[in-house]
């Protein structure tokens, strides 16, 4: 079989010209082409009066070997890549269980994975299964009643949940996890077509119901889950080599876990875990994330900027944007987790801290466009000395927001045309918010530090010119946002157990080695995998 790659037709082209596109690239008669699949599908909207459909392709012809000397200097024309999956081990006869800390995508994939190669793995959260998580989160929402065990941030599925659902990443991928973990997700439920969209999501309806597939798969291979299971402590020993090493696990009720492999999937706002390893002498760093608000904007508008007259054509759909601007002070402004046709939603996991988050839907057709307007910030430059100082300003960045916005939920919020004046607003604009459980209007400036306000401000016109209205007045930003990565970093070696404490393995987005659903889901695959060869003693 045949890769065929950036191959373009012009939008809205008819059916039959794929086929008769792929004959002419290869110089072929429709006799000699037995088959093609679409591999991957994106658009190139950059010329909005002739936005473009461009594809890879996998093809069938009957006589591969001579298209390929034929097109030996065309590097669009290869054999396509072998994108199957291969488990590194299978359990051995009383194989000990591993636990898997954290039913997060990471937690859920390690699960996965040791499930499938016979390990029977026992699964922790903190939370409560994906169902009346919803229920809690929905409480927040609608109500202002905070469970700080069961929101946004804890439970089955973990934050990705209540996301638009992004399955796509930048991290190199050599081995073609990713594929791995779509196929799994679309076993689960999941569109077929999230396997060949350049940038596929699912949404968080969907994701609800392929959660609960996929744990009922690991219950079936003998994986155990156990919900509403804090870890509050490790148990930590001296191994026979002199170092130190995990060898049990001390839940909220007292119980003391016996387990020799522990992945920690917690996700990036189990803040008293980070806070009790710490004192236990795990390694631990600082690293860098991003702060700032979330803007909104009518998805019409996005549309409109993007697409023009195409605007809401069947194949493109609603509009996304990805924008940077480096600033004069060095410091990068840019969008993050951008959520067409989506709302703004409070995503709090800590009483009297108000924290902002995106989320969509499937069909993406809800009134506005948000994503994060955020500032990179550095451990050195800004909250130095401590590996959770970043931890303890997001606290109180949230902290503020909670004041700012009436100490009840709601969020503060502002006028776009306002926020560059300086001024505190007193009314909306064509822009309604979408935040539950409600936003107050105010100064966002006092939520936020002077240099991320200076960084904001110096950006949004930046951004106005490359996107039309981004920088309307009546756009409304929304605080705050904090929640963006880990502000630390569990650091491990080579075998991803930690550097300094044998058998437990750091993992995803809480340990700082992955951003968003796709690239947590593919680092639970190979700490999972790291776990099966620690434990059959196998070099990797």
């Amino acid at each position: 079989m045949l890769r065929i790659t950036d191959l373009k037709l012009p939008l809205g082209h008819a059916p039959e010209a794929l086929r008769n596109a792929v004959m002419a690239r290869l110089g072929i008669s429709a006799t000699e082409l037995i088959d093609l699949a679409i591999a991957r599908r994106a658009n190139d909207a950059r010329k909005k009066s002739a936005i473009l459909m461009v594809y890879s392709l996998d093809v069938t012809v009957r006589d591969e070997a001579a298209v390929l000397a034929r097109l030996t200097g065309d590097p669009h024309v290869r054999p396509t890549p072998d994108t199957s999956y291969r488990f590194v081990a299978r359990a051995p006869t009383a194989a000990p269980r591993p636990v898997v800390v954290g039913a997060g995508p990471c937690g859920l994939f390690a699960g996965l994975i040791l499930a499938q190669m016979g390990f029977r793995p026992i699964i922790l959260d903190r939370g409560k299964i994906v169902r009346e998580r919803t229920k809690d989160t929905w409480g927040l929402w609608r109500r202002g009643e905070l469970d700080p065990e069961s929101n946004v941030q804890f439970g089955e599925g973990g934050a990705g949940t209540f996301s638009d659902g992004k399955l796509w990443s930048q991290i190199k991928d050599p081995r073609f996890l990713s594929r791995k973990v779509l196929t799994e997700f679309v076993a689960a439920g999941a569109p077929e077509e999230i396997l060949t969209e350049a940038h596929p999501h699912i949404g968080t309806f969907r994701l609800v119901t392929m959660v609960e597939h996929m744990r009922a798969t690991i219950e079936a291979l003998g994986g155990e889950y156990r919900w509403q299971h804090r870890v509050e402590d490790v148990v930590i020993d001296t191994a026979p080599d002199g170092g130190r090493r995990l060898t049990g696990l001390k839940l909220h009720d007292g119980e003391v876990l016996d387990a020799s492999h522990v992945v920690l999937a917690v996700g990036h706002s189990a803040r008293d875990t980070f806070a009790m390893l710490h004192e236990r002498g795990v390694h631990i760093e600082a690293k860098p994330f991003s702060i700032g608000v979330r803007i909104e904007h009518p998805q019409s508008w996005i549309d409109r900027a993007r697409f023009g007259a195409c605007a809401r054509h069947p194949d493109l759909g609603a509009a996304a944007y990805t924008l940077a601007h480096h600033c004069a002070d060095s410091r990068t402004v840019y969008s993050f987790c951008m959520c067409p046709g989506g709302r703004v939603v409070a995503a709090t996991s800590e009483p009297g801290r108000v924290v902002t988050n995106g989320m969509s839907q499937y069909s993406r057709a809800e009134f506005n466009a948000n994503s994060g307007l955020v500032v990179g910030i550095d451990p050195t430059r800004d909250y130095p000395g401590d590996p959770l100082a970043g931890i303890a300003l997001q606290r109180e960045l949230e902290e503020r927001a909670f004041v700012a916005g009436g100490s009840n939920y709601r969020a503060p919020a502002q006028r776009l045309g306002d926020f560059l004046a300086g001024r505190p607003s007193n009314a909306l604009g064509e822009v309604t918010p979408s935040y539950k459980p409600g936003v107050t209007l105010t100064d966002l400036a006092t939520c936020l530090p002077d240099y991320a306000v200076a960084a904001i401000r110096e950006a949004l016109p930046v951004f106005g010119r490359q996107i039309a209205n981004y920088d309307h007045p009546d756009a409304l930003l929304t605080g705050v946002e904090t929640r963006t990565s880990s502000p630390i970093r569990i650091t491990r070696g080579k075998d991803f157990q930690s550097l300094n404490t044998a058998r437990l393995f750091p993992a995803g987005e809480g340990a700082g080695y992955a951003g968003g659903i796709l690239s947590a889901a593919i680092d639970g695959i190979k700490v999972a995998e790291a776990v099966a060869l620690s434990i059959t003693g196998v070099a990797a």
